[in-house]
């Protein structure tokens, strides 16, 4: 078994502690964030909305429009629209297919 200078251990101990550190002030804005949303619900917003409308700012222009397009074609095939897909969406199903 290989043991590891101690200058390693001490860089090594580091990284674990810092690593920790960070993963109890995640879960400490994750607590903070369900407050938020809480909050929010308690005054009558629809948090699941929030959540989506919150995807879909992480997403650019392009991304959230391949995804809607993607979206009308399945639920067209599915018998969920009356209507034909339009053809921006086609085209955005086509290209997110590439």
């Amino acid at each position: 078994m290989t043991t590891l200078q101690a200058s390693t251990q001490a860089q090594l101990r580091q990284f674990i502690e810092q690593i920790e550190r960070l993963e109890e002030e995640k879960k400490a804005i994750a607590s903070d964030i369900k407050d938020k949303f809480a909050e929010a619900k308690a005054i009558g917003f629809d948090t699941k909305a929030m959540r989506k409308i919150i995807q879909l700012r992480k997403q650019s222009d392009v991304e959230r429009q391949e995804e809607e397009g993607i979206l009308e074609v399945y639920m067209h095939a599915l018998g969920m629209l009356t209507e034909a897909p339009s053809e921006s969406s086609v085209n955005a199903f086509l290209d997110a297919a590439e």
